[in-house]
């Protein structure tokens, strides 16, 4: 599977890099140049690496994301996960990295959602 990576800016100076597939040895880069490239080209207040649509990630694409966050504090800039697909979550939990990356709660498909048994009139 391939990787692909959409880069937004927010309100408040805010950027958002977004991956989506799998991060491995092949594709790492990608998320590392991504970074580097927003550092390059604006001064965000914060970067925000939503990782909701990753479906893989290994040790290679992990030490990306700590180089990310490295080369992001150096130029005063805070990096944060947001909303870890579960297999994310669970990969920085087990390295011990999710609090460096601000201790995001596992994004959940339908979460926010009330469950149709306790909808109004159901």
């Amino acid at each position: 599977m391939s990787l692909s990576i959409v880069t937004s800016t927010l309100p408040g100076g805010v950027v958002e890099i977004a991956p989506r597939g799998e991060i491995d040895v092949d594709t790492a880069h990608e998320v590392r140049e991504a970074i580097a490239g927003v550092l390059t080209n604006t001064r965000p207040t914060r970067i925000q690496l939503n990782m909701r649509l990753v479906t893989f990630i290994d040790s290679v694409g992990i030490s990306a994301m700590v180089a990310g966050f490295q080369t992001a504090e150096v130029s005063g800039v805070k990096l944060v996960v947001t909303e870890p697909s579960r297999f994310v979550h669970r990969q920085l939990w087990v390295t011990g990295l999710l609090g460096l990356f601000g201790a995001p709660e596992p994004y959940y498909a339908g979460a926010g959602q009330m469950p149709e048994a306790q909808l109004p009139g159901v």
